[in-house]
Protein backbone atom coordinates (compact mmCIF):
# COMPACT_ATOMS: atom_id res chain seq x y z
CA UNK A 1 0.00 0.00 0.00
CA UNK A 2 1.39 3.42 -0.96
CA UNK A 3 0.18 6.97 0.38
CA UNK A 4 0.37 9.49 -1.88
CA UNK A 5 0.13 12.99 -0.71
CA UNK A 6 -1.16 15.87 -3.20
CA UNK A 7 -2.95 12.48 -5.08
CA UNK A 8 -5.36 14.67 -6.92
CA UNK A 9 -2.86 17.48 -8.09
CA UNK A 10 -0.78 17.18 -11.19
CA UNK A 11 1.86 14.29 -10.78
CA UNK A 12 0.27 12.87 -7.93
CA UNK A 13 -2.98 11.97 -9.72
CA UNK A 14 -0.96 10.61 -13.05
CA UNK A 15 1.37 8.38 -10.59
CA UNK A 16 -2.02 7.24 -8.92
CA UNK A 17 -3.26 6.10 -12.09
CA UNK A 18 -0.36 4.48 -13.06
CA UNK A 19 0.14 2.47 -9.89
CA UNK A 20 -3.49 1.26 -9.98
CA UNK A 21 -3.11 -0.04 -12.91
CA UNK A 22 0.32 -2.03 -11.70
CA UNK A 23 -2.09 -3.65 -9.30
CA UNK A 24 -1.38 -1.23 -6.20
CA UNK A 25 -3.69 0.06 -3.87
CA UNK A 26 -3.45 3.61 -2.76
CA UNK A 27 -4.19 5.77 -0.16
CA UNK A 28 -4.40 9.64 -1.57
CA UNK A 29 -3.53 12.37 1.08
CA UNK A 30 -5.53 15.63 -0.43
CA UNK A 31 -8.13 18.35 -0.66
CA UNK A 32 -10.40 17.54 -3.91
CA UNK A 33 -11.83 21.15 -3.24
CA UNK A 34 -14.45 23.12 -5.53
CA UNK A 35 -12.85 23.85 -9.13
CA UNK A 36 -13.52 20.57 -10.11
CA UNK A 37 -9.63 18.88 -9.28
CA UNK A 38 -11.96 15.21 -8.90
CA UNK A 39 -11.71 14.94 -12.08
CA UNK A 40 -8.17 14.17 -11.99
CA UNK A 41 -9.38 10.67 -10.42
CA UNK A 42 -12.42 10.15 -12.40
CA UNK A 43 -11.22 7.48 -14.61
CA UNK A 44 -9.37 5.96 -11.72
CA UNK A 45 -11.40 5.91 -8.26
CA UNK A 46 -9.07 5.87 -5.32
CA UNK A 47 -10.35 3.31 -2.76
CA UNK A 48 -9.60 6.20 0.07
CA UNK A 49 -8.82 10.12 0.27
CA UNK A 50 -7.63 11.68 3.17
CA UNK A 51 -7.94 15.31 4.39
CA UNK A 52 -4.30 16.67 4.97
CA UNK A 53 -5.41 17.84 8.18
CA UNK A 54 -6.31 14.19 9.07
CA UNK A 55 -2.90 12.63 8.70
CA UNK A 56 -1.38 12.81 12.13
CA UNK A 57 -4.19 10.52 13.05
CA UNK A 58 -3.99 8.66 10.08
CA UNK A 59 -0.19 7.77 10.66
CA UNK A 60 -1.26 7.47 14.87
CA UNK A 61 -3.02 4.22 13.84
CA UNK A 62 0.44 2.93 12.53
CA UNK A 63 -0.74 1.67 8.59
CA UNK A 64 0.71 -1.01 6.77
CA UNK A 65 2.15 0.95 4.37
CA UNK A 66 4.97 0.42 1.96
CA UNK A 67 6.16 3.65 1.07
CA UNK A 68 5.05 7.47 1.16
CA UNK A 69 5.30 9.55 -2.04
CA UNK A 70 4.73 13.04 -0.84
CA UNK A 71 4.25 15.35 -3.82
CA UNK A 72 1.54 17.71 -1.63
CA UNK A 73 2.62 21.20 -1.63
CA UNK A 74 1.95 25.18 -1.80
CA UNK A 75 3.39 25.00 -4.95
CA UNK A 76 2.70 28.70 -6.09
CA UNK A 77 6.12 30.68 -7.24
CA UNK A 78 3.79 33.65 -6.31
CA UNK A 79 2.85 32.36 -2.80
CA UNK A 80 3.36 35.08 0.09
CA UNK A 81 1.96 33.66 3.05
CA UNK A 82 5.37 32.11 5.01
CA UNK A 83 3.49 30.52 7.59
CA UNK A 84 1.02 28.60 5.90
CA UNK A 85 4.08 27.73 3.13
CA UNK A 86 6.17 26.50 6.46
CA UNK A 87 3.46 24.22 7.90
CA UNK A 88 2.97 22.85 3.97
CA UNK A 89 5.59 22.15 2.75
CA UNK A 90 8.29 22.23 5.55
CA UNK A 91 6.72 20.86 8.74
CA UNK A 92 4.29 18.50 7.28
CA UNK A 93 7.43 17.33 5.10
CA UNK A 94 9.49 16.79 8.41
CA UNK A 95 6.50 14.96 9.64
CA UNK A 96 6.19 11.91 7.08
CA UNK A 97 9.87 11.89 7.09
CA UNK A 98 10.35 11.12 11.06
CA UNK A 99 7.43 8.77 10.66
CA UNK A 100 8.82 6.67 7.96
CA UNK A 101 12.21 6.44 9.71
CA UNK A 102 10.47 5.15 12.90
CA UNK A 103 8.41 2.54 10.89
CA UNK A 104 11.00 1.50 8.05
CA UNK A 105 9.00 2.98 5.27
CA UNK A 106 10.41 4.45 2.15
CA UNK A 107 10.11 8.03 1.34
CA UNK A 108 9.76 10.15 -1.48
CA UNK A 109 9.37 13.52 -1.58
CA UNK A 110 8.79 16.54 -4.27
CA UNK A 111 11.75 19.18 -3.97
CA UNK A 112 11.99 21.50 -6.88
CA UNK A 113 14.45 22.95 -9.26
CA UNK A 114 13.13 26.46 -8.02
CA UNK A 115 16.15 25.63 -5.28
CA UNK A 116 18.36 26.08 -7.80
CA UNK A 117 17.66 29.80 -7.79
CA UNK A 118 19.18 31.71 -11.18
CA UNK A 119 21.35 28.62 -11.36
CA UNK A 120 24.70 30.83 -10.71
CA UNK A 121 25.00 28.02 -8.22
CA UNK A 122 24.53 25.29 -10.81
CA UNK A 123 22.05 22.41 -10.85
CA UNK A 124 24.04 20.14 -8.96
CA UNK A 125 21.49 17.37 -6.71
CA UNK A 126 24.52 17.28 -4.78
CA UNK A 127 22.45 16.28 -1.02
CA UNK A 128 25.44 17.48 1.21
CA UNK A 129 25.15 20.63 3.41
CA UNK A 130 28.31 22.53 2.10
CA UNK A 131 26.74 22.18 -1.72
CA UNK A 132 22.93 22.72 -0.56
CA UNK A 133 24.80 25.93 1.42
CA UNK A 134 25.61 27.66 -2.01
CA UNK A 135 21.86 27.58 -3.34
CA UNK A 136 20.03 31.10 -3.01
CA UNK A 137 16.37 30.40 -3.75
CA UNK A 138 14.58 33.27 -5.74
CA UNK A 139 10.93 33.21 -4.05
CA UNK A 140 9.14 31.69 -0.96
CA UNK A 141 8.02 28.40 -2.26
CA UNK A 142 11.81 27.48 -3.92
CA UNK A 143 12.73 28.84 -0.09
CA UNK A 144 10.55 26.30 1.63
CA UNK A 145 11.91 23.16 -0.19
CA UNK A 146 15.35 24.31 0.42
CA UNK A 147 14.87 24.60 3.79
CA UNK A 148 13.31 21.08 3.68
CA UNK A 149 16.18 19.62 1.76
CA UNK A 150 18.82 21.24 4.43
CA UNK A 151 16.90 19.93 7.54
CA UNK A 152 16.98 16.18 5.70
CA UNK A 153 21.32 17.42 5.18
CA UNK A 154 21.52 18.04 8.73
CA UNK A 155 19.57 14.67 10.10
CA UNK A 156 21.84 12.70 8.02
CA UNK A 157 25.14 14.52 8.96
CA UNK A 158 24.06 13.71 12.49
CA UNK A 159 22.89 10.34 12.40
CA UNK A 160 19.74 10.77 13.10
CA UNK A 161 16.67 7.73 12.16
CA UNK A 162 16.03 8.15 8.36
CA UNK A 163 14.20 6.38 6.29
CA UNK A 164 15.25 2.84 4.79
CA UNK A 165 15.12 4.35 1.19
CA UNK A 166 14.77 7.93 0.55
CA UNK A 167 14.98 10.62 -2.36
CA UNK A 168 13.88 14.21 -2.71
CA UNK A 169 12.94 14.69 -6.34
CA UNK A 170 13.76 18.19 -7.86
CA UNK A 171 11.10 18.16 -10.45
CA UNK A 172 12.40 20.76 -13.28
CA UNK A 173 8.92 22.07 -15.46
CA UNK A 174 7.02 19.20 -16.15
CA UNK A 175 3.96 18.90 -18.40
CA UNK A 176 0.90 17.25 -19.65
CA UNK A 177 -2.56 16.22 -18.74
CA UNK A 178 -4.41 16.81 -15.46
CA UNK A 179 -2.89 20.30 -14.83
CA UNK A 180 -6.00 22.02 -15.81
CA UNK A 181 -7.04 23.04 -11.87
CA UNK A 182 -3.31 25.05 -11.62
CA UNK A 183 -4.42 28.14 -12.40
CA UNK A 184 -1.47 30.76 -12.76
CA UNK A 185 0.97 27.55 -12.24
CA UNK A 186 -0.39 25.62 -14.90
CA UNK A 187 2.22 25.04 -17.87
CA UNK A 188 3.94 27.30 -20.40
CA UNK A 189 2.53 24.42 -22.81
CA UNK A 190 -0.73 24.63 -21.57
CA UNK A 191 -0.85 28.34 -21.88
CA UNK A 192 0.54 28.49 -25.26
CA UNK A 193 -1.84 26.44 -26.47
CA UNK A 194 -4.67 28.05 -25.44
CA UNK A 195 -3.31 30.80 -27.23
CA UNK A 196 -2.92 29.65 -30.43
CA UNK A 197 -6.71 28.03 -30.38
CA UNK A 198 -8.02 31.35 -29.05
CA UNK A 199 -6.76 32.57 -32.70
CA UNK A 200 -3.88 34.88 -31.64
CA UNK A 201 -0.18 34.34 -31.99
CA UNK A 202 2.09 32.59 -29.17
CA UNK A 203 3.01 35.19 -26.57
CA UNK A 204 6.87 35.24 -25.02
CA UNK A 205 8.34 36.89 -22.81
CA UNK A 206 11.18 39.48 -24.16
CA UNK A 207 15.13 38.89 -22.21
CA UNK A 208 15.61 40.38 -19.07
CA UNK A 209 19.00 39.60 -19.57
CA UNK A 210 21.54 41.49 -21.47
CA UNK A 211 23.13 39.69 -24.24
CA UNK A 212 20.29 37.01 -24.41
CA UNK A 213 18.23 37.51 -27.55
CA UNK A 214 13.86 36.96 -27.06
CA UNK A 215 13.02 33.47 -26.89
CA UNK A 216 16.30 32.34 -26.23
CA UNK A 217 15.35 31.82 -22.45
CA UNK A 218 15.67 27.95 -21.96
CA UNK A 219 14.41 25.51 -19.09
CA UNK A 220 14.63 21.80 -18.87
CA UNK A 221 10.94 20.98 -19.72
CA UNK A 222 9.58 16.89 -19.10
CA UNK A 223 6.40 15.74 -19.84
CA UNK A 224 4.73 13.71 -16.92
CA UNK A 225 5.23 10.56 -18.58
CA UNK A 226 8.81 10.71 -18.20
CA UNK A 227 8.41 11.83 -14.36
CA UNK A 228 5.54 8.79 -13.53
CA UNK A 229 8.59 6.40 -15.14
CA UNK A 230 11.01 8.11 -12.90
CA UNK A 231 9.41 7.60 -9.29
CA UNK A 232 7.80 4.44 -10.24
CA UNK A 233 11.61 3.52 -10.46
CA UNK A 234 12.25 5.34 -7.28
CA UNK A 235 9.73 2.77 -5.42
CA UNK A 236 11.53 0.34 -5.92
CA UNK A 237 15.40 0.80 -6.68
CA UNK A 238 17.42 -1.00 -4.00
CA UNK A 239 19.97 1.82 -3.23
CA UNK A 240 18.36 4.94 -2.91
CA UNK A 241 19.41 8.00 -0.58
CA UNK A 242 19.53 11.86 -1.60
CA UNK A 243 18.46 14.30 -4.00
CA UNK A 244 17.56 13.59 -7.41
CA UNK A 245 17.46 16.12 -10.04
CA UNK A 246 14.68 15.20 -12.61
CA UNK A 247 14.49 16.77 -16.08
CA UNK A 248 15.21 15.15 -19.81
CA UNK A 249 18.83 16.62 -19.46
CA UNK A 250 18.51 19.44 -21.74
CA UNK A 251 17.51 22.54 -22.43
CA UNK A 252 15.23 23.87 -24.94
CA UNK A 253 14.50 27.33 -25.65
CA UNK A 254 10.86 29.15 -25.13
CA UNK A 255 10.70 29.88 -28.85
CA UNK A 256 11.33 26.25 -29.72
CA UNK A 257 8.35 25.18 -27.58
CA UNK A 258 6.18 28.18 -28.97
CA UNK A 259 7.02 26.65 -32.12
CA UNK A 260 6.25 22.78 -31.35
CA UNK A 261 3.43 23.90 -29.68
CA UNK A 262 2.26 25.61 -33.39
CA UNK A 263 3.23 22.79 -35.21
CA UNK A 264 1.19 20.32 -32.77
CA UNK A 265 -1.90 22.34 -33.64
CA UNK A 266 -0.88 21.88 -37.53
CA UNK A 267 -0.06 25.64 -37.73
CA UNK A 268 3.59 27.49 -38.89
CA UNK A 269 5.30 29.10 -36.25
CA UNK A 270 3.29 32.51 -35.18
CA UNK A 271 5.13 34.27 -31.97
CA UNK A 272 5.15 37.47 -30.81
CA UNK A 273 7.21 39.34 -27.73
CA UNK A 274 5.85 41.13 -25.34
CA UNK A 275 7.50 42.84 -21.66
CA UNK A 276 7.93 40.76 -19.09
CA UNK A 277 6.12 41.89 -16.03
CA UNK A 278 7.69 43.71 -13.04
CA UNK A 279 6.80 41.81 -10.49
CA UNK A 280 8.52 38.74 -12.59
CA UNK A 281 11.99 40.91 -13.37
CA UNK A 282 15.13 39.24 -11.41
CA UNK A 283 12.55 36.53 -10.28
CA UNK A 284 13.02 34.82 -13.29
CA UNK A 285 14.85 31.68 -14.02
CA UNK A 286 17.08 32.55 -17.66
CA UNK A 287 18.12 28.67 -17.78
CA UNK A 288 17.62 25.63 -16.21
CA UNK A 289 18.93 22.43 -17.45
CA UNK A 290 18.89 19.14 -15.02
CA UNK A 291 22.08 17.27 -14.76
CA UNK A 292 20.46 13.34 -14.81
CA UNK A 293 23.73 11.71 -13.56
CA UNK A 294 22.77 10.88 -10.07
CA UNK A 295 19.45 9.00 -11.07
CA UNK A 296 21.08 7.59 -14.15
CA UNK A 297 23.97 5.73 -11.63
CA UNK A 298 21.13 5.00 -9.86
CA UNK A 299 20.16 2.86 -12.56
CA UNK A 300 17.25 4.57 -14.15
CA UNK A 301 17.94 4.09 -17.95
CA UNK A 302 14.21 5.53 -19.29
CA UNK A 303 14.51 7.75 -22.20
CA UNK A 304 12.90 10.88 -22.03
CA UNK A 305 10.56 12.20 -25.23
CA UNK A 306 11.96 15.03 -26.99
CA UNK A 307 9.93 18.33 -25.94
CA UNK A 308 8.35 17.91 -29.47
CA UNK A 309 7.14 14.28 -28.94
CA UNK A 310 5.85 15.27 -25.47
CA UNK A 311 3.69 18.41 -26.98
CA UNK A 312 2.51 16.65 -29.86
CA UNK A 313 1.06 13.90 -27.50
CA UNK A 314 -0.21 16.15 -24.74
CA UNK A 315 -1.77 18.43 -27.43
CA UNK A 316 -3.03 15.63 -29.77
CA UNK A 317 -4.08 13.02 -26.97
CA UNK A 318 -5.45 15.22 -24.54
CA UNK A 319 -5.85 19.19 -25.34
CA UNK A 320 -7.65 18.74 -28.38
CA UNK A 321 -10.05 15.75 -27.60
CA UNK A 322 -13.42 16.20 -25.60
CA UNK A 323 -11.66 14.67 -22.64
CA UNK A 324 -8.97 15.74 -21.45
CA UNK A 325 -7.91 13.79 -18.36
CA UNK A 326 -6.01 11.05 -18.05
Amino acid sequence: MILVTGGAGFIGSNLHAALQADGHDTIIADWLGNDGKWRNLRHHPPGRVIAPEALDDFLEAAPALDAVVHLGAISETTATDGDLVWRSNVALSQTLWSWCAKHGVRFIYASSAATYGDGAAGFNDDSSLPSLRKLQPLNLYGWSKHAFDLWVARQMETGAPAPPAWAGVKFFNVYGPNEYHKGKMISVVKVKHDELRAGGPIKLFRSDRPGLADGAQARDFIYIDDVVAALRFMLTAPALAGLYNLGTGLARTYYELGAAVCAANGQPANIEFIDMPAALRGQYQSFTQAPMARLRQAGFNHSFKTLEQGIDTYIRSYLTQADPYR
